[in-house]
Parts: structure tokens; sequence; C-alpha cells
């Protein structure tokens, strides 16, 4: 393994235990669940590395949240949801803006489904978009603000 690899994996698994924290310490309640800072980690490797590594940063921290959260029945579609999240999240310029709109989109969509194919029934799996939505805007939102700090900084 060369030099660059190692610091690349280093970093990845640096991101991802910073977004598991992220995703486990600050919980804002909502009246349909919990809104996490999840997305902020996941959005801000987006910004920061770009799509492959916001990928594997968003399917790592996913299935790791639910895991150590004790619902291991949301574990995989946690892995898909916010994988695909962060990488459609990615894109770079050009697509930056379709990238974005993407990676809401196939949350929102894996999660409704998800919800529906665990027996959660259409009512409750349509009241939960509302929170995937406020979830993913406020990461997305608050990664972007952590980005350009990060930029400003590193300067």
């Amino acid at each position: 393994m060369t030099n660059s690899n190692t610091k690349n994996i280093t970093l990845i698994a640096v991101l991802t235990a910073v977004t598991v924290i992220l995703g486990r310490v600050f919980l804002i309640p909502t009246p349909t669940g919990l809104l996490t800072l999840l997305d902020a980690g996941i959005y801000f490797t987006a910004f920061y590395l770009g799509k492959k590594q916001a990928g594997l940063v968003g399917a790592l921290s996913g299935f790791l949240i639910d895991l150590l959260a004790g619902a291991p029945q949301w574990m995989f579609f946690s892995l898909i949801a916010h994988g695909l999240q962060g990488y459609f999240a990615g894109y770079g310029k050009p697509n930056r803006v379709l990238g974005l709109a993407l990676a809401s989109l196939t949350m929102i969509l894996v999660y409704f489904v998800a919800s529906l194919i665990l027996g959660y029934g259409l009512a409750s799996s349509l009241a939960a978009i509302s929170g995937n939505i406020g979830q993913n805007f406020l990461g997305m939102m608050t990664g972007y603000v952590l980005f350009v700090a990060y930029k400003s900084v590193k300067k």
C-alpha cells in the first residue's frame, strides 16, 4: 500500500468516525422522529473529497449508526440511502446542483421504500418524508458551512 492510499484510507476512517459521532450525539427531536447531523458529515466529505469517498463515508456511517443505535433492521437501508446520497452529492462542477438534488431525492426515496418494506404503512412512511427532507437540508447547509470554514482555515 502506498503512502497516498494509507492517507486516503485514514482520512475516510476519520471522517466516518466524525460522521458517526455527529449522527449519534446531535439529536434533534421532531414529531415524526429525530433529526441528526449525519448528513452534515456526508455533505462535508462530498464537498471536500468527492463522490467516491463521500459514498464510502455515507454508507459506512449510516450502517454503523443504526448498528450502534440498536436498529439493525435499518442498517442495510441506511448503507444504501446514505451511500448513494454521498456519491451523488460528490458530483463536481458543472453537475453540483444536479448531484445535490439526486442526493436528496435518493435518500428520501430509499427511506420511504424501506419504511414500507419494514411494515410501517403508507401513512407513517409519508409522514417520515418531512423529517428526512429537514435532516437532508440541515445536513447540506451545515456540511457546506463546515467546508467553507475548513477551506478558509486551511489557507
